[in-house]
């Protein structure tokens, strides 16, 4: 599997990414999986601040040149911080997805605990790789 899948962070099963840090601030953004399967992004709908969410629930959306995705809360918190540069710039999450093409931060009283870790989410790409391989090569045959 070629996409990059850092041990410090944990995971969902829709592909996104979340790290605790201090207070109780979880930084969230998609996984390198994802934004390889998405293509070039070209529109970043990011939460307001201030939203409630829930795990699970969808608040915010990302588009490439292939489809339109949403993004889902891995924590229930409030959206306290957007990363602003994806306004301009959603090609940073192709680019950086890591690092400077995170979406949110979310202030919550949750433990990661729920979410993957790094094997068990690296098995759920690798499943995806092998079940998709067929349609994304023709896709990108077709392209």
């Amino acid at each position: 599997m070629s996409s990059t899948i850092p041990t410090d962070l944990r995971y969902t099963e829709t592909h996104e990414w979340a790290l605790l840090q201090d207070e109780g601030i979880v930084t969230v953004g998609i996984t390198d999986h994802a934004q390889h399967l998405l293509g070039d992004l070209v529109f970043v709908e990011l939460p307001e601040i201030g939203r409630v969410v829930t795990a699970a629930e969808s608040c915010a959306v990302i588009e490439s040149v292939k489809a339109a995705s949403d993004i889902f809360s891995p924590v229930d918190g409030a959206v306290v911080e957007v990363n602003e540069l994806l306004t301009d710039n959603p090609e940073l999450i192709n680019e950086d997805p890591y690092g400077e093409g995170w979406i949110m931060r979310i202030k919550t009283s949750a433990t990661l605990d729920g979410l993957l870790d790094a094997a068990a989410y690296e098995a759920i790409a690798v499943d995806e790789d092998e079940d998709e391989a067929g349609s994304l090569t023709s896709a990108k045959l077709a392209g």
